[in-house]
């Protein structure tokens, strides 16, 4: 592996570790305060792993940076709209199917909803009408579509990145007034500010697409790089101490592998968990939780519960990986490839400094 795909391998890794410590949050800290374990881990272990939560903060770096990569590549919205569905949809839909059976099968019975609840997530909308997750950790993912919808918009009507900068620059404004002034955000933009304009995690997404261009393109304007240091201080007064500074280090260990000084992190195995990343993130939380509670149920030990939560998540991520993901992907590029119109999807559509 060269320097670069190394380089990039080393941000796959890293979504990997990502998922790996959603999924262990969930499946010690989160459940033992729901529904209570067994065993008592100590307590720096416990506090440590309540830093898992925040992984989701590195995936939306990461789709920043990516995403940006992509729509650089991209001849117009129709092309970037389809190719993300394909990229997301798929692997959702069969991830719905695992855990919408497995909740009603296994529990727990606090977590099951309809199936016309379940329809209505197989679009990503269901949280804009009111309807529950089928499974919790789908919250981001609304958040990822809200976030591609406002790049597609964005990019392909301003084109010219000095006019996106102006565009990132309103949006980083807002989400500094909104996390500050949280509490106070009238009623009457309530909606625009916290949900469509996600305010809370809008500067992670800035902030990858920065990195991006500095990686892309070299030193940085200045403009560029206030902005990219507003993007990073936010967290100090979104989230909490300490997780704020976890989110702070998000973003350092983030630039130090887009610098290639974390292309140890490409190694086989952790561009396996790279890779499976997306599926084991779709059905890991409530199928786990069923996987436990029904371990407890059989009188087995807590931990192997857990551990046979973990199995099965990653056996479940692994069939979606190989059997869905993978193929659903390969099939949209050979029918990209094929067709006429998609000769040209791969010229660089190259923003104007």
């Amino acid at each position: 592996m060269n320097p670069s795909q190394a380089r990039l391998g080393s941000l796959d890794a890293l979504r990997g570790l990502a998922a790996l410590g959603v999924v262990l949050f969930h499946y010690l800290p989160y459940y033992d305060k729901l529904f209570g374990h067994s065993f008592e881990l100590p307590q720096l272990l416990t506090d440590t792993l309540l830093f898992g939560r925040y992984g989701v903060h590195l995936f939306f770096i990461l789709s920043g940076f990516v995403i940006f990569m992509t729509l650089e590549r991209t001849r117009n919205a129709a092309w970037f709209g389809l190719a993300r569905a394909v990229r997301l949809l798929p692997a959702l839909w069969a991830g719905i199917i695992l855990t919408f059976t497995s909740v009603h099968l296994l529990g727990p019975e606090s977590r099951a909803v309809s199936f016309e609840t379940a329809l209505l997530n197989a679009t990503l909308l269901h949280e804009y009408f009111g309807a529950e997750h089928v499974d919790g950790a789908y919250w981001s993912l609304v958040i990822e579509v809200t976030f591609y919808s406002w790049m597609a918009l964005l990019f392909y009507t301003l084109r010219d990145w000095s006019r996106l900068r102006l565009a990132f620059w309103v949006w980083m404004l807002v989400s500094y007034v909104g996390v500050i002034w949280w509490k106070q955000i009238p009623e009457s933009v309530e909606f625009l500010v916290k949900d469509l304009m996600f305010v809370k995690y809008a500067p992670l997404f800035i902030g990858g697409m920065l990195i991006y261009r500095l990686y892309r393109y070299g030193r940085p304007v200045v403009a560029d790089s206030v902005l990219l240091a507003l993007a990073v201080c936010h967290g100090l007064l979104a989230y909490k101490m300490p997780y704020s500074l976890f989110v702070l280090g998000c973003f350092a260990v983030f630039a130090l592998a887009v610098a290639g000084q974390l292309n140890w992190l490409a190694n086989r195995p952790l561009l396996w968990l790279g890779g499976l990343s997306y599926s084991l993130y779709l059905v890991h939380q409530n199928i786990g939780y069923g996987v436990i509670s029904w371990s407890y149920s059989a009188g087995l030990p807590g931990w192997l519960g857990v551990a046979l939560a973990l199995c099965t998540a990653i056996a479940l991520a692994s069939l979606i990986h190989y059997t869905v993901e993978k193929p659903a992907q390969r099939r949209f590029r050979s029918w990209r490839n094929r067709n006429s119109t998609a000769q040209t999807i791969g010229t660089p559509a190259k923003v104007a400094e």
